[in-house]
């Protein structure tokens, strides 16, 4: 398919944001709601970590088959057919009663919604320009941290008035207008646009070197900052920095206004730095080692790490986020969607990973007599241990696919 023109290119993205904007307002929503459903279903913190992580449990169960699917009908209707999903679990959270009813909606609703970046992300391979597809990613991001933005305050003033259930009646609701905009404004898939789709598979993905390079910075550093930005960061500011939930809520705020300003940022500045020959490697070297101060800053302050210092933590792990459209770039269009759904898929294994495991940890470090406190902050200190090593996998990866390079 070729290049979209100008009003065109605007519209799609518009709608495909749109869209994504519910799919994170939905992810992130846990982070808010954690209080009220931690009273309401008498949670401990791995239930808590479990019911959050199902989201990514269920989204990372459909992303194999996902990239096939978009490769070979493309990003409109793939993602029209998992729409119904997310309506439904939605529907399903609504009405539940216990907390395996809660955890099932809301893995069938991170099963429905694992196509809302993967789907605009394949279109943007073959759609956009390269520079473009960088601005375009950064910005969808953006769009996804104002919808976690909305999942904040917003949500906790309207608790005491509506409640959570009909929330969730209401999301149902503006998904399907959401499905109603993707289906007026996203074109078709043409089959001229995917020669040779139909022959690939998943081992080339898996086999290529820079696939490889990128996994381990994806699974720890990328998954770890969803994993904090959409559940453990509110419970932090709730059991470790002593917020009450509105106090919470305003904290989440700020760190998702701070990485809509990020995202924002990156958006602008991505292209320069391409036509400089500034590779998005060379920007990840750069960044995580401060976000490997953010972090450790974060566990030595305790008690007085607030919300100011979480957002330090979140918007310094964003230079990892070039990573997922420089690995779609690193394999053939007709490939697009399998990769970008691998990458995706070890992200947010990563997700689910870490916020059920710093959910067991907690847990286990409390039974081993620590105090809360302290057991948050030895939690978070194994879960750095695991981004460095992931970070020297990065370097040497770099180092040796230099080395060997024709």
């Amino acid at each position: 398919m070729s290049l979209l023109a100008g009003r065109q290119a605007v519209a799609v993205f518009l709608a495909f944001a749109f869209t994504y904007f519910f799919s994170a307002l939905l992810r992130a929503v846990t982070a808010t709601l954690s209080p009220t459903l931690t009273q309401e279903f008498h949670l401990h913190a791995r239930d808590l970590g479990l019911l959050a992580g199902g989201y990514f449990l269920g989204f990372s169960a459909i992303q194999l088959p996902l990239g096939t699917w978009l490769d070979r009908h493309g990003p409109k209707q793939v993602l029209l057919w998992f729409m119904v999903l997310a309506v439904l679990g939605c529907l399903a959270f609504a009405l539940a009663t216990s907390f395996q009813a809660l955890l099932a909606a809301r893995v069938l609703c991170g099963a429905g919604l694992g196509a809302c970046l993967m789907a605009p992300l394949t279109g943007f391979r073959r759609w956009f320009t390269p520079a473009t597809q960088l601005r375009t990613n950064s910005w969808m991001l953006m769009t996804g941290s104002l919808g976690m933005l909305a999942s904040t305050l917003p949500v906790q003033w309207l608790l005491p008035l509506a409640g959570w259930r009909p929330l969730f009646w209401a999301l149902a609701g503006l998904l399907g207008l959401s499905m109603v905009v993707i289906a007026l404004f996203v074109p078709g898939w043409q089959a001229a646009a995917r020669p040779g789709a139909a022959s690939a598979s998943y081992r080339e993905v898996w086999r290529h070197r820079y696939f490889r390079q990128m996994a381990p910075i994806g699974f720890f550093v990328y998954g770890g900052l969803i994993a904090v930005q959409t559940l453990w960061a509110g419970p932090w500011m709730v059991r470790v920095a002593g917020y009450d939930a509105v106090a919470a809520a305003g904290g989440l705020f700020t760190i998702n206004l701070s990485m809509l300003a990020t995202f924002w940022s990156w958006g602008w500045v991505t292209p320069w730095f391409q036509r400089r020959g500034i590779q998005a490697d060379t920007l990840i070297a750069w960044g995580v080692p401060l976000h490997f101060v953010a972090t450790a800053a974060v566990i030595v302050a305790g008690p007085a790490a607030g919300a100011g210092l979480l957002a330090l933590y979140c918007v310094s792990a964003t230079f990892v986020s070039l990573a997922q459209p420089a690995v779609g770039m690193a394999f053939p269009a007709a490939v697009a969607g399998r990769a970008l759904s691998a990458y995706n898929l070890v992200i947010f294994l990563g997700v689910f990973v870490i916020q059920w495991g710093i959910g067991l940890l907690v847990d286990l470090f409390v039974a081993l007599g620590a105090v809360e406190v302290s057991a948050f902050r030895f939690a978070f200190a194994i879960f750095l241990a695991c981004c460095m090593l992931s970070y020297a996998w990065f370097l040497w990866s770099k180092s040796h696919n230099r080395s060997h390079s024709p």
